[in-house]
């Protein structure tokens, strides 16, 4: 596990939050006039959350967690990043959304979640939330650890085979990479003002113009057997597992074609290929 890794990652995380919110208009009356930022494909994975405790790992600034808190779940939201989490119980109040948000790396989280006996009835993460992990099995008794029995994991993640190119669809990085880490001096970058209105569901704005993040970041690669044999081993039963030739939101690279829900797909001039997967995982009751 690479702690140092994660500390380098929330600084990084901490500059890029401040860039990202800045180009979403006003979102605390968004969630107020009952908006929310979740996809289709999440919500067909979760199901009903009515009345369930759910905890969302990994929940960047909290506007899933409390769109989900609108689909009435008991949300906790966790996250490494401070300005993040402080943004999120702002957000929380002012959007007038019951919700509790956790400062913490997610592995320190499961311990201390564990040592305190709290258990939930659904886990759930999405994209962009698993290429932090640098222990995918630590991560996945984690998880079967702080789930109820009959309890699921409900994730909705951009595809590894995705992650093999660059911004320009060149193959350039490691598909089968064992969860080493990936450099990234730039850090995290503004990809809310890349994506546009389409990661800005509130509105969308110029805000902070040009970011550079002074803090580099580190990416973990596991490919989709890894990821999944992590959550078999750690005891969890696969229930559903998904691919979708589109992603959600997120422009990550050149020529690509906005799509109907702010689906997001190849030029027209490339073949299919899975940009995003789902996967339901419970644990036995």
């Amino acid at each position: 596990m690479r702690k140092d890794l994660h500390e380098g990652n929330r600084r990084s995380w901490n500059a890029a939050t401040v860039a990202h919110n800045s180009h979403k208009r006003d979102q605390a009356a968004f969630f107020r006039a009952g908006g929310s930022t979740l996809f289709p494909e999440e919500i067909a994975l979760l199901g009903d959350i009515d009345g369930l405790r759910l905890v969302h790992l990994q929940c960047n600034a909290g506007q899933d967690t409390l769109s989900l808190g609108g689909r009435g779940a008991r949300v906790t939201g966790v996250d490494i990043s401070d300005t993040a989490t402080d943004f999120a119980r702002q957000l929380a109040h002012e959007a007038g959304i019951a919700a509790d948000f956790e400062r913490a790396d997610v592995y320190d989280w499961f311990e201390h979640a564990l040592d305190a006996g709290r258990r939930f009835d659904v886990a759930f993460s999405s994209y962009g939330a698993l290429c932090w992990l640098s222990d995918l099995d630590a991560w996945a008794r984690g998880l079967a650890a702080v789930l109820e029995p009959g309890g699921r994991f409900v994730c909705v993640e951009f595809h590894p085979v995705a992650m093999i190119f660059d911004p320009q669809w060149q193959p350039r990085y490691p598909y089968f990479a064992h969860g080493e880490p990936l450099v990234w001096e730039d850090g995290v970058s503004d990809y809310v003002a890349l994506s546009g209105d389409a990661l800005s569901p509130s509105g969308n704005e110029a805000g902070v113009r040009d970011f550079r993040n002074p803090h580099p970041s580190y990416e973990f690669q596991w490919s989709l057997g890894e990821v999944v044999d992590a959550l078999l081993r750690a005891g969890l039963r696969l229930r559903r597992l998904r691919e979708y030739p589109y992603a959600n939101g997120w422009r990550g690279f050149d020529g690509m074609r906005e799509g109907e829900g702010r689906r997001m797909y190849p030029p027209a001039a490339m073949p299919s290929l899975p940009l995003m997967y789902g996967l339901v995982a419970e644990r036995p009751a």
